[in-house]
């Protein structure tokens, strides 16, 4: 009999209280997300510096183009200059040599153009698609921030057995899942970060 009683004794203070339990749901749900919000905010930072790297790449090859078109058009004006200052008395062979250089010089100035214009275009595709992987980089690293400061509250508040340090993590740890939600679907306006 008084086993039966020692267990009646014994059963309040073993009785785990109800919201520890979903103090713990909550700290799962909490670290689950801010491990995908690393993760994938981790991967739009990797694609921002790619792309980053690949318009540059572009840019640098858009130069070299543009040294080049500098190059003929400056032999182009070279040219013109020296058809104009031939005397009558030249060869019209020799005339001709300066004409078609003259026109070879703009046919190359013409190519670099049309060249430096589609490379252009790609780096300034590159940029977007780097700024687009910048945007939804952003909301995902502040999910984790968000998320993180949630974990350390509810574990706070499970030590300490105090609900109100709980309490006080469940908005923060809102906060974390609207902006992890908003790293995919980026429907919150960009300004706000």
């Amino acid at each position: 009999m008084s086993d039966a009683s020692d267990k009646k004794a014994a059963a309040p203070s073993e009785k785990k209280e109800t919201w520890i339990n979903y103090l713990a749901f909550t700290t799962v749900i909490f670290a689950a997300l801010a491990t995908l919000s690393t993760f994938k905010g981790g991967g739009f930072s990797s694609r921002s510096v790619v792309f980053q790297a690949q318009a540059s790449d572009q840019w640098a090859y858009f130069q070299a183009k543009s040294i080049r078109e500098s190059l003929y058009r400056i032999q182009k004006e070279n040219l013109s200059l020296q058809v104009g200052l031939l005397p009558s008395t030249v060869a019209p062979d020799e005339k001709e040599k300066v004409t078609q250089a003259l026109a070879q010089a703009e046919s190359k100035v013409e190519k670099y153009e049309a060249e430096k214009n589609d490379i252009e275009k790609a780096a300034r595709a590159l940029e977007q698609n780097r700024d687009e992987a910048q945007t939804h980089g952003k909301p995902l690293g502040l999910a984790v921030i968000f998320l993180q400061i949630a974990i350390v509250l509810s574990s706070i508040g499970g030590l300490l057995k105090r609900k109100e340090v709980w309490y006080l993590g469940l908005p923060i740890g809102l906060a974390g899942i609207v902006l992890f939600a908003d790293g995919f679907l980026l429907f919150l306006p960009t300004t706000w970060f």
